[in-house]
């Protein structure tokens, strides 16, 4: 009898936890110091938010934001949630907003890019969400690069093909499979690149990125004391990438939790994200 109680009030307890994590978000602050940076900047990383709405029309999220007041929006993708007649207006309404007030430099995560690429399955579901953040003055950086003078920096967005967001099992990247999509970075240059899938994070180092901003992990859904994340999106039990700062010999890279789920609509001891990159001369 004590047995069943204790695993009740456990049950209680979990499902109580991801109920306020799976409503919630924390600020998760950064530094990163670059040598060929012009001036200093803030950047806020936005990335799998799932359609998932912070008040009505994520008030709470834009609030935040503008309290923060960043010099520009990188959005690591997956804002939305790839399925037959999904409903994009809440991401659409979000970046929108936010393109009227900040630079927003967008790239594309798996669920995008499936809706991209296979439009018989998902009719115009993507064409229709791109048109509309380009017409709000979004960036849309599909395997291309915008150059910031005053930062002296290229924000590039990776788009990599869904092969590589395989299940059960380790993929490696082709080797040159980067360059063939963005070309070589400029030396001269701050190479910022926005890479859903932190998996590569080698490839992206050895490519010649200075610094890399993920999501697609989540967290790892649920995260223990000193394991961390406990399952990536690719059935990975306690993934290496997880969240956080990483780096690899002179690559940074900021991997942030996301905002919000799917499938499995779990975040315990995990709450969603908002990423703060403060850029250093």
């Amino acid at each position: 009898m004590i047995f069943i109680w204790t695993a009740a009030a456990l049950a209680v307890f979990f499902l109580t936890v991801m109920a306020v994590d799976c409503n919630r978000f924390v600020i998760r602050r950064y530094k990163y110091r670059a040598k060929g940076l012009l001036k200093d900047g803030r950047a806020i990383l936005l990335s799998d938010l799932h359609s998932k709405s912070f008040g009505k029309d994520s008030k709470k999220l834009l609030a935040a934001i503008d309290r923060l007041n960043p010099d520009m929006i990188l959005i690591a993708g997956d804002m939305y949630t790839c399925a037959k007649g999904e409903d994009t207006s809440t991401a659409m309404k979000l970046v929108c907003a936010l393109a009227e007030k900040y630079p927003v430099y967008y790239g594309n995560g798996n669920h995008e890019h499936k809706t991209r690429v296979m439009p018989e399955d998902f009719g115009s579901i993507y064409e229709e969400y791109e048109d509309t953040l380009k017409k709000a003055g979004v960036r849309y950086l599909i395997n291309e690069k915008a150059y910031l003078p005053d930062f002296n920096m290229d924000i590039y967005g990776l788009e990599i093909h869904r092969d590589y967001y395989g299940k059960f099992k380790r993929i490696k990247m082709e080797a040159g499979y980067i360059q063939k999509l963005l070309g070589r970075p400029d030396t001269g240059r701050v190479s910022l690149l926005i890479a859903h899938n932190p998996d590569f994070f080698e490839a992206y180092a050895k490519w010649g990125a200075d610094l890399v901003v993920s999501g697609h992990v989540h967290g790892g859904l649920m995260r223990l004391p000193v394991l961390g994340g406990v399952i990536s999106p690719a059935i990975r039990l306690f993934p290496a990438f997880d969240g956080g700062e990483f780096k690899k010999d002179k690559a940074v890279m900021i991997l942030g939790r996301g905002l919000g789920s799917h499938t499995l609509p779990i975040r315990i001891f995990n709450p969603g994200e908002l990423v703060v990159i403060d850029l250093y001369r």
